[in-house]
């Protein structure tokens, strides 16, 4: 990792809270992100906690209903315009949940579709991206990414792809999830109908047409590891990928972070991880990333 991620301590308190409530704000929320290298703006799509994915790890808590069901345009625009300012004006610095990385929340690393559920669900991801996209631009944003955080199923939707095209021409960057090699593995991590046949179509096709970053979680299922053979097949799709074409800028593993659903679905230790990644790399010749 570079010596900014570095800085980046996993202790700091804002690094382990990602809440996506912030003030009186209803679609936007600042983090501390790592993954990001700093201050990350995410847009949450899908505050009605709709999700097509049910991961065992997964930090939405679904037993309380989510705020809003639909997403005001206008109300998005407005809340990222005014906390693009707040940051680069300082007050977010001044935020006792930002106070410890002050030299951190001035720089807006990305801005990124993510939230408490699955972005591309929403009926207009390309109107929101335009929008977000729009916002960038105006308020001078040259550097900062654009970032779909997503789980790769809807990627294969037009309106999806419409907003993928544009968010390409803002410095746009997918980050798609792959947490299992095999059938099985997938859904018993990811509890979910969706064919894992889709997931891996989609994310070629992706990564056909522009750079994309896998964000894998590695975790503990009832104190057991990730088996090798899982991890083998699991490198193999990410081989796959790039035999056909696919490029693949880098790959984020990370371990569960904060509370989960199910007791049984638990972090790695730092060492774990660390030769998961050595592994995922060494059998893959891609960059990769641990994120403890």
């Amino acid at each position: 990792m570079s010596g900014e991620t570095l800085q980046i301590k996993n202790t700091f308190a804002t690094v382990q809270d990602h809440s996506r409530q912030f003030s009186d704000f209803t679609f936007v929320y600042p983090v501390i992100s790592r993954r990001s290298r700093g201050l990350s703006i995410g847009v949450n799509l899908n505050p009605d906690k709709i999700c097509n994915f049910d991961c065992i790890y997964c930090e939405v808590d679904r037993r309380l209903p989510g705020k809003v069901s639909q997403v005001d345009l206008k109300q998005m625009r407005d809340e990222l315009v005014a906390m693009i300012r707040f940051a680069r004006d300082g007050g977010l610095a001044k935020e006792p949940k930002f106070n410890e990385v002050p030299w951190l929340t001035r720089d807006v690393k990305d801005i990124a579709f993510s939230g408490d559920g699955e972005p591309t669900m929403i009926h207009n991801f390309a109107e929101c991206a335009q929008v977000v996209a729009e916002v960038k631009q105006q308020e001078g944003l040259a550097a900062t990414k654009l970032v779909l955080i997503t789980d790769a199923a809807g990627l294969d939707k037009a309106d999806v792809k419409r907003g993928l095209a544009i968010m390409d021409a803002h410095q746009g960057e997918v980050w798609a999830k792959l947490d299992a090699g095999t059938e099985a593995y997938f859904r018993l991590v990811n509890r979910t109908s969706i064919k894992f046949e889709r997931i891996l179509k989609n994310l070629l096709e992706t990564a056909l047409a522009r750079p994309i970053v896998i964000q894998s979680l590695f975790l503990k299922v009832h104190g057991e590891a990730m088996p090798a053979a899982e991890l083998d097949a699991y490198c193999q799709r990410l081989n796959d990928i790039v035999r056909a074409g696919g490029r693949i800028k880098e790959v984020h593993a990370y371990t569960v972070a904060r509370p989960t659903p199910e007791a049984f679905a638990t972090k790695l230790s730092a060492e774990e991880l660390q030769a998961i990644a050595r592994s995922i790399g060494e059998k893959t010749g891609l960059k990769v990333l641990a994120f403890e």
